[in-house]
């Protein structure tokens, strides 16, 4: 058996720039870091006599005896990828918040199920294959309508400045020490508004609006905004008023890259944290729902919170592990 263990991630700055269609003629880049919550994947193999050769447990149960049956098309794609088709596999997933909620946790199972699947094979990828494969089985195979920040931040973890080439290429860099993110994680609310939301509409609509040309003002807004925020986060003092400005600012200019970014559900909350002294504020993913992220003082943080006290708030931390098998006994 293989249990492979991914993160999910904040993503603060840069969303929209990550996607191909923006990148292979503008460049991005995005601020994101990964949290101490996270999707696992158990992968084992099954005695011949099942009379299924292929057994997945995730918020559904699948069991097949041809590898085109399944239903799950990233798990599909990697079995085959890896050519288990002979084989008599189980996988099963399970993760520690909700799916559908704008921590990248769909990325996140693809990239543990890479990492997971791969391992049983005895095939060690360094976390930029990872993350690459992640992107070539949900982009290219699956068309799914993506971007490329969920796969990187899930395989690499940390606190990164990840920056995408037009060549297609892209580079990660660790831009903050453990004093910092100690700051910030004082300094952090993560509220779950209760609203899950299926993100494929909002991120092909953003895709549509950036090769009709709709939105390019404010795609190089945002990267402006992510350069500001950079310089700021790697100042040998940082500012978080001045993030958290920015960050607010990132926010407004997100909510114009196609309708159903927000809602008024979503925007009250993020009044109420302004109302009382919040920094910063944003929705994280697609949009739609799923979890707000607030930045304040650490002093002012016990009184937001309360304000806030009828959604559920999360305790986290960000974290630097990124994906990792922590169980590995492969006997068949």
């Amino acid at each position: 058996m293989i249990i492979c263990r991914t993160p999910f991630r904040i993503s603060l700055f840069g969303g929209g720039t990550d996607f191909p269609d923006w990148y292979k003629k503008n460049n991005g880049m995005v601020i994101t870091g990964s949290i101490n919550k996270y999707c696992y994947i158990n992968v084992r193999y099954l005695p011949s006599v099942f009379k299924f050769n292929f057994r997945l447990r995730y918020h559904d149960t699948e069991q097949v005896k041809n590898i085109n049956k399944i239903k799950h098309a990233p798990y599909k794609e990697i079995l085959k990828y890896f050519e288990y088709q002979k084989d008599h596999i189980e996988i099963i997933h399970s993760a520690d918040l909700p799916s559908l909620s704008g921590l990248g946790g769909s990325s996140s199972s693809t990239v543990c199920a890479i990492h997971a699947v791969s391992a049983m094979r005895d095939q060690l990828l360094n976390k930029k294959k990872i993350a690459k494969l992640a992107l070539f089985i949900e982009q290219k195979k699956l068309k799914e309508s993506v971007g490329s920040q969920d796969q990187i931040t899930a395989a690499f973890g940390g606190f990164n400045l990840i920056e995408f080439k037009t060549s297609q290429d892209f580079s990660v860099q660790n831009i903050i020490g453990q004093k910092k993110i100690d700051i910030l994680n004082k300094s952090s609310i993560l509220l779950y508004t209760g609203i899950r939301r299926l993100s494929e509409k909002i991120e092909k609509n953003k895709i549509d609006n950036i090769n009709n040309g709709k939105i390019e003002n404010y795609l190089h807004a945002i990267n402006d905004i992510t350069k500001e925020a950079l310089g700021e986060f790697t100042k040998k003092e940082m500012n978080l008023k001045k993030i958290g400005k920015l960050m607010s600012l990132y926010w407004e200019e997100k909510k114009k890259l196609t309708k159903g970014v927000t809602n008024k559900y979503v925007d009250k909350i993020c009044n109420i944290a302004n109302k009382n002294g919040a920094y910063g504020y944003k929705l994280l993913g697609s949009g739609g729902g799923g979890f707000v992220y607030i930045l304040c003082s650490p002093k002012n943080k016990t009184k937001i919170e309360k304000k806030l006290s009828k959604y559920k708030i999360v305790n986290f931390a960000f974290e630097n592990s990124g994906s990792t098998i922590i169980y590995n006994q492969t006997l068949k």
